[in-house]
């Protein structure tokens, strides 16, 4: 059941439920990126480049509304420092015997999502394969620039007529995140998941949604590490 092909297959199943929330996801975002003036191309070469949800709009409202690019650039690192982290902590949950050699492409594909779901396969005892992580990382990349496109083609009044569903799919990525974390909670972490939660509202309410993040994953980090200390 380990063979590279079944492994990979075995990614590309896990995968689908984030692929089929990422392309409506994408397709709000070509249509805005259209609708704000950027051409197909451009919108595309966001979502090949970028790849990241959230960022993305962020990249949009700023490139739009005439900010510098240096300071577009910082808001954007910043506000996806978290990423740096998943990749050891992936590495850490699959154990010291994970390989890693390939770990420089499919890390690409490590969005919360993608990184919720492995280290769900890793708490329901799959084994933790690299080819396993290119079928999880490559389908949804395809649904989000797919999306994209698509979104793009259609042109930006294309939710001008359904303001709801154009609500809905705004939250379709964190119930989508929801989902995954539920899926993998225990008991213990219920302390630090709330630590982290709260940090990250009142960072959002108090100064942004960008320091709300940072905020939120330090002190999960922190309440981490201390209970690990206690235990």
């Amino acid at each position: 059941m380990e063979t590279r092909q079944e492994t990979f297959a075995a990614g590309l199943v896990t995968a689908l439920p984030i692929g089929l929330g990422y392309f409506p996801i994408a397709f709000a975002f070509g249509v805005a990126a259209t609708g704000a003036g950027l051409s197909g191309w451009e919108a595309a070469a966001l979502s090949v480049i970028i790849y990241a949800g959230a960022s993305q709009f962020l990249a949009l409202a700023l490139l739009t509304s005439g900010a510098a690019l240096p300071v577009a650039a910082f808001t954007l690192i910043a506000m996806n420092l978290r990423h740096v982290l998943y990749g050891p902590a992936l590495m850490k949950a699959a154990g010291a015997g994970a390989g890693k050699r390939h770990a420089w492409l499919w890390a690409w594909g490590l969005t919360d999502e993608v990184f919720g779901a492995a280290l769900g396969e890793i708490a329901r005892g799959r084994r933790f394969s690299e080819a396993g992580m290119f079928g999880l990382g490559l389908l949804p990349y395809a649904a989000w620039v797919s999306g994209t496109v698509a979104g793009a083609l259609a042109g930006g009044g294309a939710l001008a007529g359904w303001p709801v569903l154009e609500a809905g799919l705004a939250f379709l990525l964190p119930a989508l995140f929801l989902a995954l974390l539920l899926s993998i909670l225990t008991r213990p972490q219920v302390p630090v998941i709330v630590v982290a939660g709260l940090a990250c509202v009142a960072g959002t309410l108090a100064v942004s949604s960008t320091a709300g993040i940072l905020g939120g994953m330090l002190a999960g980090a922190l309440a981490g590490v201390m209970r690990r200390a206690r235990a």
